[in-house]
């Protein structure tokens, strides 16, 4: 079982995926959507060092985690944003996960209990029984689209996003500027783990009706991760070669 220092010195499980798209010396303009610790920042700068990556954490105690890590990790340009990204700028209500795995040994530096929270009310008789949801706060929200107009930025090169089954709000809230994404990777789930999630198919539909291509899938049991480019700006990628043109004609376009 991991800890927090083997976690990190893990590769992305998109690593080589995303160097087929992008190289590593390109100034990419990264967003970290739900960045809990800000695991996933740390990797994704080990890859490209001179990306610039927003993370988005509604969560006070994560929030300091990040720091932390930013801190200790030595990183540039990386800006922490104590907000979180849905389909409406408002105030809402943020279920907070808390709890540990009894199997789990006492000595692993890793907080596997606040990874779940959500903006959703978690749907209790889907999720295991360690995992608690005792306490809840009130969060700011804003939209993508809102966000990207603020702070004048006209594209975002790749989007990490796992926001426990609010990935559909955050695309929803991105309306206007969903065609200024390069290139997605979110959380997807075949069952609700929260109540109203969206599941994989649809998520499936909404991304291809906004012009993206499944590219990769990767599930453990009834829970998984994908990965999409947005055709506009891949059509005629050099990544697009005869071989992968093939994976593309399969029924869901999973890359194998």
């Amino acid at each position: 079982m991991f800890d927090r220092e083997d976690y990190i010195k893990e590769d992305s499980p998109i690593k080589n995926i995303l160097l087929k798209f992008f190289k590593k010396s390109d100034r990419l303009n990264i967003f970290d959507i739900g960045a809990c610790e800000g695991e996933e920042t740390i990797r994704y700068k080990k890859i490209f060092p001179l990306a610039s990556v927003d993370l988005f954490e509604p969560l006070p105690k994560n929030q300091e985690l990040i720091l932390e890590n930013i801190k200790k990790n030595n990183l540039k340009n990386v800006r922490l944003h104590p907000i979180a990204l849905s389909d409406v700028n408002s105030f809402t209500k943020l279920y907070i996960s808390s709890g540990r795995p009894n199997e789990i040994q006492a000595n692993l530096d890793w907080d596997f209990g606040n990874k779940s929270s959500s903006l959703l009310a978690p749907e209790l008789n889907n999720m295991p029984e360690w995992l608690h949801f005792n306490e809840e706060i009130e969060v700011q929200t804003k939209t993508l689209d809102s966000f990207l107009v603020e702070n004048n930025i006209d594209s975002i090169d790749f989007v990490h996003m796992d926001v426990q089954g609010a990935e559909l709000k955050v695309l929803e809230g991105a309306k206007e500027k969903l065609q200024n994404i390069k290139s997605i990777w979110l959380e997807v789930a075949n069952i609700e783990l929260y109540k109203t999630q969206p599941l994989t198919s649809e998520i499936e539909v909404f991304m291809q009706e906004n012009n993206f291509t499944l590219i990769k899938s990767e599930f453990s049991g009834e829970f998984g991760d994908q990965f999409y480019v947005n055709k506009s700006y891949f059509r005629t990628y050099s990544f697009f070669n005869k071989k992968f043109q093939f994976h593309f004609k399969l029924k869901k376009n999973v890359l194998k």
